[in-house]
């Protein structure tokens, strides 16, 4: 009698367990599945043994090798496309010349293989499947037999209605060689679903023989944690690697335990483990070889690979640590919770219950994580960079992180309060926008849907219809998302209101409302057209068309391209149009000032995708970087503005302390980011010196920004390059 273990699962239900290794190679008591099968196998005369492998058959071969170490001879028959059960099994034929007994390499039994093995031989079967009573039989195929053994029907993953037996096969087979000849060769080829089929339409002797004793496929991770608590339990008649401390405590080689080391057994502790001081190792927790706990650790009903480190005052409770784990000090995992390997825990970090980490993770200091990890390499406590949110889309930043958000962002805006949405044109931006407004809905707050937006007029909307807040989503980069909070001045949310919104997120302390007081989405497309008449306001539009412009426009956003040549139309300039998908802004601007010389433009504008920055060019090709349209921006309010005050970041030029003291003027330094900048900037203080320009519009509004440069020049009767040339030069 020869054998035959299926290692060719990729375990995907085990994931992150089996993201680096295949099914068979999971540790149970630090140990791979397979590892117990082969041991189980030799217990039993089976020595002579055939290993179908498929996915990372690699990983299989360099552990187990040719099997010598275990007492056995182990042959690998390697499939290049799947060929399904019966199919990976004929594709050993040629080694399989006596009867053989088939059996998975990533389920766990204690089952006497030579009881059935004698079975098989008494029935004269040419097939023998092992059936053991479950109680729950939906996930398996239900055999029913009669007195005799014999069997008479199959049903594969019944309904609870279909359901007429609790006896279930176990995916252990014994076989005689014959039958293999009805498997079709480099097919795929089940044994359940074809090939027991065809031998009982056949009417070959098959006989289900049911065994007592102890049986796990591990289809899940809650069958994982749980086939660990059978062994330590005893339910599982499987031998746990070591020496018996004390009663209910194994503990492998060359470990170290601190004599005041408390344990609630059972435990297994693996070899050449190291545990500190004042460390709580409580029931039916396993740790794997190699691993350090550091003082003051605690650990209940968790799984712990190789190789781990648990940091000082470490909580780990009813979780799962793969290789190479470092959980830093007062970091905590929850139950359920799993941790792939490589990922490091910095401290006190959370993982909450039923989360997921996918290998090679960065989970940073004081993050709590309660939704699973998968793409991305990081994740922070901090939601929020120097310019909203941004990250990945559908890798970062997912419909399911957006409506959390959506929730967090509720909790912090008054009750039943108002805020306006919008988002660009791109697909990603909409459906972002739109799981936002479900976590807004939520939590009570009334949504105004802007439509398709640019952060310009998502900010005027807020400041115009009277709300609480707002935001607006944006794509850039081509697969990256941005998501910028406003607050009731139409200004980027300062960092305390920031703060308030990553707290509610990564607590969940979400208030939602009943469904009775859920509302719909208003709808405002017009305001479009509301913010086209409010950006001439006070301009001379017919100095503007009468000096006749003839501009360069270019931009990269489908919602720009909507939008800007309206904007044109508002203040009757001839433009030419082009647009650039492919390039960074800044590369646009090379390609722009060759653009407005050939085309003898009087100037040149882009247009970032956002609508709030602009490169400008002159007929000259000379263009203006950030620093001097600020400086520009600040001439202009000066000039236009008598004795005003205007706002800059404390990194601008002193050239514009320089045009200031020429105008009598007074400037007010800030810190750089964006947010401090505009609430400075709409300080009422500010605000009333500025009568003719308002800086908040040239400054952080590019369509404004662009119109008003255009009324100046008009009224001044001067060229871009006249000017630039006009401001102090600055080095």
């Amino acid at each position: 009698m020869k054998a035959v273990i299926m290692a060719g699962g990729e375990g995907s239900r085990l994931r992150p367990l089996t993201c680096d290794r295949p099914k068979p190679m999971v540790p149970v008591m630090d140990r791979p599945i397979m590892e117990h099968i082969i041991k189980l196998l030799k217990k039993h005369n089976l020595i002579d043994i055939g290993v179908t492998l498929m996915y990372l058959p690699e990983e299989i071969k360099d552990y187990f090798g040719d099997g010598r170490e275990y007492g056995v001879n182990l042959q690998y028959f390697v499939e290049e496309t799947p060929l399904g059960t019966a199919g990976s099994v004929k594709n050993g034929e040629e080694f399989l010349d006596q009867p053989f007994l088939v059996i998975s390499g990533d389920a766990l039994t204690d089952f006497d293989l030579s009881d059935i093995i004698r079975f098989h031989r008494e029935k004269e079967a040419a097939v023998t499947i092992v059936l053991t009573q479950v109680e729950n039989p939906l996930e398996y195929g239900v055999v029913i037999t009669d007195r005799e053994g014999r069997i008479k029907q199959f049903l594969e993953k019944p309904s609870w209605g279909e359901v007429f037996s609790d006896t279930v096969n176990t995916g252990i087979y014994v076989i005689e060689p014959e039958i293999l000849g009805l498997i079709p060769g480099k097919t795929k080829f089940d044994f359940s679903k074809d090939l027991f089929p065809l031998l009982l339409e056949k009417g070959y002797p098959m006989y289900g023989c049911v065994m007592p004793g102890y049986w796990c496929d591990i289809g899940s991770l809650a069958q994982y944690r749980q086939a660990h608590y059978d062994i330590l339990s005893g339910a599982a008649r499987i031998e746990i690697p070591g020496k018996e401390l004390v009663k209910g405590v194994w503990v492998g080689d060359g470990t170290e335990i601190d004599p005041d080391t408390r344990f609630e057994p059972p435990v297994f502790i693996g070899d050449n483990v190291k545990i500190g001081k004042d460390i709580s190792i409580n029931n039916f927790s396993v740790i794997g070889s190699n691993s350090i706990l550091d003082e003051g650790a605690s650990l209940k009903k968790s799984i712990v690979w190789s190789n781990v480190y648990i940091g000082k005052k470490g909580t780990l409770r009813g979780a799962t640590v793969c290789n190479r784990v470092k959980v830093k000090s007062h970091a905590a995992i929850y139950e359920g919770a799993v941790v792939g390997d490589d990922t490091i825990l910095d401290m006190y970090a959370v993982v909450k219950p039923g989360v997921k980490i996918w290998p090679n993770k960065n989970v940073e200091k004081g993050t709590v994580l309660s939704e699973s990890l998968v793409w991305g390499t990081k994740v922070s406590k901090n939601l929020f960079g120097t310019n909203g949110i941004t990250g990945e889309i559908n890798v970062d930043i997912t419909p399911e992180f957006a409506s959390k958000l959506g929730a967090a962002y509720g909790v912090c805006i008054k009750k039943q309060g108002q805020v306006a949405v919008g988002a660009d044109g791109s697909g990603p931006s909409q459906m972002i926008k739109n799981a936002i407004t479900t976590g807004l809905l939520s939590a009570g707050c009334h949504v105004l849907d802007l439509g398709q937006t640019v952060a310009p007029l998502g900010r005027y909307a807020v400041r115009t219809l009277g709300v609480n807040g707002g935001l607006q989503v944006s794509t850039f980069d081509g697969d990256k998302t941005r998501i910028s909070f406003f607050n009731e001045k139409g200004a980027n949310i300062l960092k305390a209101e920031e703060r308030k919104i990553e707290n509610a997120f990564f607590r969940e302390d979400f208030s939602r409302v009943t469904g009775n007081q859920v509302s719909l989405p208003s709808i405002f497309p017009d305001i479009i057209n509301c913010y086209l008449k409010d950006l001439t306001n006070g301009l001379d539009v017919r100095a503007i068309t009468r000096n006749g412009f003839k501009i360069f426009i270019q931009y990269d956003n489908v919602c720009l391209g909507e939008f800007v040549p309206r904007v044109l139309e508002e203040v009757g300039c001839d433009a030419v149009f082009a647009r650039d998908d492919n390039n960074g802004f800044e590369q646009q601007s090379k390609d722009g000032s060759h653009y407005v010389t050939k085309e003898g433009c009087d100037l040149g504008a882009i247009f970032a995708d956002d609508g709030e920055r602009l490169i400008l060019i002159d007929h000259m090709g000379r263009t203006l970087d950030d620093n001097m349209i600020t400086a520009l921006v600040s001439l202009i309010m000066f000039k236009t503005n008598q004795h005003c005050t205007v706002v800059v970041p404390v990194t601008a030029s002193s050239v514009i302390d320089q045009i200031a003291a020429r105008y009598k003027g007074k400037i007010i330094r800030t810190k750089t980011a964006s947010q401090f900048l505009m609430n400075k900037v709409l300080d009422t203080q500010v605000v009333n010196t500025q009568t003719t320009y308002k800086q908040y519009q040239l400054q952080f509004d590019a369509f404004k920004t662009f119109v008003t440069i255009l009324d100046y020049l008009a009224r001044e009767k001067i060229s871009l390059a006249q000017a630039i040339d006009s401001v102090p030069r600055f080095y």
